[in-house]
């Protein structure tokens, strides 16, 4: 900037701020340090909405407040949203000064998905606030290089290669290895219960061990370099998709360590059960596949937040089952009219008939002969579907909510992806 003087002022919606021409030159957001290589008035106007040359001032015409909560930001490294301002607003001004949805807290991610998924839009581009993709791209990535420096911006990108599978094509080549590890784990597990597996794996054996040997070797690394690098340590075994993990992993190394202290594969006793069940549990390795597919990960969000829902369920079942058990062993067993049917001697084996009958399923291995007995059955189906269409409208409504959230964090991790390509 060869003009005005040394001290430059911003006014952002009546509130100055005073800066020297060498902090401009490396503020940390974009627009702001553009206005340094502005060579004339004209070009200060494009990043700005009005230039005192007398005062060196430069009028923003943006939401003060907004504006405070990201100086804050770039001295504390936390960006939250301003208390009674709209979400869509707040987000609004972020894009203006060069910011992305990445650098809110988790917490204040998850109510802007919330808010944009209300209204139906998938995201706000920067051309609604005119930005270019240019100048949020590189604002971003300033910001986020002054939050994060040396070995904490390393341990950063890396974490987020190893959590993230959409974050950078690094992160999709990662995701992509474990998939297939994933699948080649299951395929020699389904194998290995096949009726000619036993005549086969006397000639293969040595090659089934090296796969399933490499297998639980990248789970095993993958899992501890995520450990590695998590904030939290404890945040980090308190995870479900990290539960299943190592639920998934130890069973190979406690089959080995068994095999090593002399305890045969095949026994009879209870340490031959325990490895069987052991080495089936590996079937585990599938839910790893969340991590990759937005379809999964709909499913366990939609069930950790309507769990309340899901347990009004399971009590609905429960009650009707346990009514519907105690009439049928009366009519059909109990009143001992001459028909006693065997098949509900006892209200536990009348609840096997009951919970097929309200799920509509009706496999036909029980049934019941009374004329009393059928009117109670018709009774138990259609029961049955109006109490388990009860609670469906929540679960439906929280599923789509939680597609278009995630979905909404897919797009913006593919458009940050699109622009590292075309870099």
């Amino acid at each position: 900037m060869k003009f005005g003087k040394s001290i430059c002022v911003l006014n952002v919606g009546g509130t100055r701020y005073a800066f020297t021409r060498e902090v401009i030159k490396d503020f940390p957001l974009r627009r702001v340090s553009r206005l340094h290589a502005c060579a004339t008035e004209k070009e200060v106007l494009e990043l700005c909405d009005d230039y005192d040359r007398d005062q060196n001032e430069f009028f923003f015409d943006r939401h003060s407040q907004v504006f405070m909560f990201i100086m804050l930001y770039l001295r504390s490294g936390k960006l939250r949203f301003v208390p009674g301002v709209c979400e869509l607003s707040f987000y609004t001004e972020m894009l203006y000064w060069g910011l992305e949805s990445v650098h809110l807290d988790s917490c204040c991610q998850k109510r802007l998905d919330d808010r944009m998924s209300e209204i139906g839009i998938d995201t706000i581009s920067e051309m609604d606030v005119g930005v270019s993709g240019d100048d949020s791209q590189s604002s971003g990535e300033q910001v986020h290089e002054t939050a994060l420096t040396g070995r904490a911006k390393w341990l950063e990108k890396m974490r987020k290669t190893f959590e993230e599978p959409n974050s950078s094509i690094l992160a999709q080549l990662l995701a992509s290895v474990s998939v297939i590890f994933v699948l080649v784990s299951m395929i020699m597990l389904c194998a290995s219960t096949l009726p000619d597996w036993d005549t086969a794996k006397r000639n293969i054996v040595e090659e089934q061990r090296t796969v399933e040997a490499v297998c639980i070797g990248w789970f095993t690394a993958e899992c501890t370099i995520r450990f590695l690098l998590a904030r939290s340590k404890c945040e980090f075994l308190r995870q479900p998709l990290n539960i299943i993990d190592v639920i998934a992993i130890t069973p190979y190394y406690v089959t080995m360590a068994l095999a090593q202290a002399g305890v045969p594969d095949a026994g009879l006793g209870v340490a031959g059960v325990v490895l069987r069940v052991l080495r089936m549990m590996r079937v585990f390795w599938l839910m790893k596949l969340a991590r990759h597919f937005l379809g999964l990960q709909t499913l366990g969000l939609t069930l950790t937040r309507c769990y309340r829902e899901m347990v009004m369920l399971m009590v609905f079942v429960f009650v009707a089952m346990a009514i519907y058990s105690a009439l049928a062993q009366l009519l059909e067993y109990g009143l001992d009219l001459g028909t006693q049917n065997p098949d509900f001697a006892s209200i536990p084996a009348s609840a096997w008939w009951v919970i097929i009958s309200m799920t509509t399923v009706g496999y036909g291995d029980v049934y019941p002969v009374t004329v009393g007995g059928r009117v109670l059955g018709g009774m138990c189906v259609v029961s049955g579907i109006v109490l388990l269409a009860l609670p469906i409208t929540f679960i439906y409504h929280s599923f789509v909510q939680c597609y278009q959230e995630l979905k909404l964090r897919s797009a913006r991790y593919a458009r940050n992806l699109s622009v590292e390509l075309l870099q």
